[in-house]
């Protein structure tokens, strides 16, 4: 083996090193995706269907959401803002870009908190739904799922009078104008009104259950890895034998063109040496036989 193949493959052995040292990055990066999809999944069942809690007991007055309550059910009493409600614009539902409809609530010890009572399409004709159906007046008693705050848009996207990008509480609280003790830190998603309303709004779907690809992904990134030594290792092999199988040609075709030098005859393998060694026995003999012939 010359120096320049030894070399060349060393090449090949680190492409294999580097390429298994990215798949490495992605399947651990995968494997944490997975786990916090995992985590996701086990809070939903955990809270999802649990028994409704006092807003005060999980979001006391100045505290922020616990991540550990996301999707746990509270109850509340007091009245809705109708005259404050607030759309939130570009949201997936039913197929179509709708807008989900919050709408502030004031409990009865006075604190304001944003139920996101559901969903509504465009209009046929605008952009804009035709028309939001109310929430029930007078006291109400709400049962919502505590969700966490959105985050506000960094893109500067905006959205026109009474409607908001994202459901980042500060910014729906200035949309709305509201003041005083505003929860600020989470939202509801609305599970039940009592009194029902007379009309209800598109029903907010459930979370989903699908834990993803995040595993399947996580382990085809290790088989990758494992493929790129496979194919360096078939490179590798794949040129000594065609290195080997050119040195027994050049050997053969020394042969035929006749003797072959001492360099040639360091490559012949052993069959090709008895093979031109049984041919000049025959030459031999083939000489006397003439010679003798001649003598008589």
């Amino acid at each position: 083996m010359t120096g320049r193949t030894a070399l060349r493959w060393a090449g090949y052995v680190a492409v294999a090193i580097a390429f298994a040292v990215a798949c490495a990055f992605l399947s651990n990066w995968q494997f944490t995706r997975n786990e916090d999809r995992s985590a996701q999944l086990a809070l939903v069942e955990a809270n999802y269907d649990a028994e409704p809690a006092e807003l005060d007991e999980l979001l006391p007055r100045g505290g922020a959401l616990d991540p550990a309550d996301e999707w746990h059910p509270v109850t509340m009493t007091g009245e809705y803002l109708a005259g404050d409600q607030v759309l939130v614009r570009n949201r997936p539902h039913g197929g179509t870009s709708a807008f989900e409809v919050l709408v502030p609530f004031r409990t009865t010890d006075g604190r304001v908190f944003v139920v996101n009572r559901g969903w509504v399409p465009p209009g046929r004709d605008s952009p804009e739904p035709d028309a939001v159906a109310a929430p029930p007046a007078g006291t109400v008693t709400v049962v919502a799922r505590l969700k966490p705050a959105e985050a506000a848009p960094t893109s500067g996207r905006s959205a026109p009078e009474g409607q908001v990008p994202t459901i980042s509480l500060d910014l729906v609280a200035a949309e709305a104008g509201l003041t005083g003790d505003v929860v600020t830190s989470a939202y509801g998603l609305l599970v039940s009104e009592d009194p029902a309303p007379a009309e209800a709004l598109g029903a907010l779907p459930t979370p989903s259950e699908d834990p993803g690809p995040h595993l399947s992904y996580a382990i085809q990134w290790i088989l990758f890895a494992i493929m790129g030594f496979v194919f360096i290792w078939y490179m590798i092999r794949t040129e000594r034998r065609h290195r080997r199988e050119d040195e027994e040609d050049a050997a053969a075709a020394a042969l035929t063109d006749g003797e072959a030098s001492p360099a040639v005859d360091t490559v012949v393998p052993a069959t090709l040496r008895r093979r031109r060694d049984g041919k000049r026995d025959r030459d031999m003999e083939d000489e006397d036989a003439i010679l003798d012939s001649s003598r008589r």
